[in-house]
């Protein structure tokens, strides 16, 4: 069974980069341009195994994607073009189980995807590894 991960971004361009990216590893990738669509998504069954999320969406903040998840207990790892100190504390303090400042590389990405899944870094989604640490990490803006 194939796993899957929401993707939450208004600009398609790096939407359709996460999904080629994540799609190569195995996983299902669905796309949500929106706080609406991405709200309406995680209601549904099957729900993903991961979100990663946008801070900053046209119609809200990306967190308020990540407390509906949350609630569901899907981990989110929140991206966001304003990775100050402060932002990444405040969003890890909402929930997220990771964070990650814009501009990042593909592999910052499936690194922490890897890490909060569980997933072997040599292996496809569903070989699982030892539990990730419970702490929290960032990625730096240049990765």
């Amino acid at each position: 069974m194939m796993r899957t991960i929401l993707v939450v971004d208004d600009e398609h361009d790096l939407a359709a980069a996460y999904q080629r990216l994540l799609s190569r590893r195995g996983w299902n990738v669905v796309l949500a341009a929106n706080r609406e669509e991405a709200v309406a998504l995680l209601d549904h069954w099957p729900r993903p195994a991961l979100a990663i999320v946008d801070r900053q969406l046209p119609d809200g903040d990306g967190v308020d994607v990540l407390r509906v998840a949350s609630a569901f207990a899907i981990p989110v790892i929140v991206v966001t073009g304003y990775g100050t100190a402060a932002t990444r504390r405040r969003t890890l303090e909402e929930g997220a189980a990771g964070f990650l400042a814009k501009p990042f590389t593909g592999h910052d990405l499936l690194e922490l995807v890897r890490r909060i899944v569980g997933e072997a870094a040599d292996g496809p989604p569903g070989v699982v590894a030892p539990p990730p640490p419970t702490t929290s990490r960032c990625i730096g803006l240049h990765g």
